[in-house]
């Protein structure tokens, strides 16, 4: 009896021998670290996300500048400048995918260690013994390495900071560098007028859509608002543009840049060239006229005045007229604005 009770525990200490594999791949993960691969895109660019809750803008950075240029202390949202350290800024697909992939290893690891337990217990059984057991997990042996987070879809404005030079990728608009934080004052006023024209682009579309769901009334009001705040907009870009190429040159009179006369005047003081170095006669009139008309439309409702005869010397319209803003209206402002920039950078990097 003696005997027999000395092999049931041979058996039974067999059996336990079978978890040993298991209870060693549990002690090797608890003390490793598991790492998920980010692909890049076909361009070199990998995904990125503003971890701020309010805004969880997506965006890429170049592969290799993320690793020479970007700092670990600091990365900036290009949309809103939120700041956070580097290791923050993965996307919320990456990190999904990164705990999914964590389970299926441990998963993975978990089973096989099993696998090989039973597989190695069955090996060590006697044959033709009066007790004899087996161990069987069911299921071929599983993946234990991880699969890389493939990358999103490539973005079509790709950006370099001209202060550190690094290259990042967006979709619409971007302010700020994500590596140095610096606001761009050119990139800005290149979004801004890429917005006016897709704005004046978009209009047919929005008004057939306006119609269906508000009718047409509501949809000339909407679509004609939408003409007039190109006018607007421009005009305030253009300013803002103006402000942060003149910083260095001196102090700037309030709203100097909303008037043509007086900056053509500051620039003229400047860099020794104005205006007229860079548009013509007839360009330089009909942009005096946008800019009067946007005068108009901010302070007067786009009632036409005596002021505005005078100062625009637009002789299309009578006083109590109201004005109209067309797709040429647009088009010849975009134009004009983007003369004037390209010769005020050009002079600037003379300087």
């Amino acid at each position: 009896m003696k005997e027999n009770n000395y092999c049931l525990t041979n058996h039974w200490r067999e059996r336990t021998q079978m978890f040993e594999d298991l209870i060693k791949e549990m002690e090797r993960l608890n003390s490793q670290s598991l790492s998920v691969p980010i692909d890049s895109d076909e361009k070199g660019y990998t995904d990125k996300q503003c971890p701020s809750t309010e805004c969880e803008f997506i965006f890429k950075v170049n592969e290799e500048d993320w690793k020479n240029i970007f700092k670990d202390e600091a990365v900036w949202c290009p949309l809103c400048r939120y700041e956070a350290p580097s290791d923050q800024w993965f996307t919320i697909e990456q990190v999904e995918h990164a705990k999914a992939e964590a389970f299926t290893v441990v998963q993975g690891k978990v089973h096989n260690a099993l696998k090989s337990g039973a597989q190695k217990f069955n090996r060590k059984q006697p044959k033709n013994s009066f007790i004899s057991m087996s161990m069987e997990v069911k299921g071929s042996f599983h993946r234990t390495y991880t699969i890389p987070a493939q990358a999103a879809e490539l973005m079509q404005l790709e950006i370099q900071c001209e202060k550190c030079n690094a290259r990042f990728a967006v979709i619409g608009s971007a302010y700020f560098c994500p590596a140095c934080g610096h606001n761009s004052v050119t990139q800005t006023f290149s979004d801004s007028l890429r917005k006016i024209k897709a704005k004046k682009d978009g209009i047919d579309v929005v008004r057939k859509a306006l119609i269906e769901s508000i009718g047409k009334d509501e949809a000339e009001l909407t679509c004609r608002s939408l003409r007039e705040t190109c006018i607007s907009d421009g005009v305030v870009a253009f300013q803002k543009y103006c402000e942060g190429m003149y910083e260095g040159f001196g102090k700037i009179p309030f709203n100097a840049f909303q008037r043509l006369e007086q900056g053509s005047q500051l620039w003229s003081i400047a860099v020794q060239k104005c205006y007229n170095d860079w548009l013509s006669d007839e360009a330089l009139a009909k942009l005096n006229i946008l800019y009067q008309k946007r005068h108009l439309l901010s302070h007067n409702e786009g009632i036409v005045d005596s002021q505005y005869i005078n100062k625009s010397g637009d002789i299309a319209y009578k006083e109590g007229q109201r004005i109209v803003i067309t797709d040429k209206d647009i088009d010849s402002l975009v134009s004009s604005l983007e003369k004037l920039s390209n010769g005020i950078k050009s002079v600037c990097s003379n300087v």
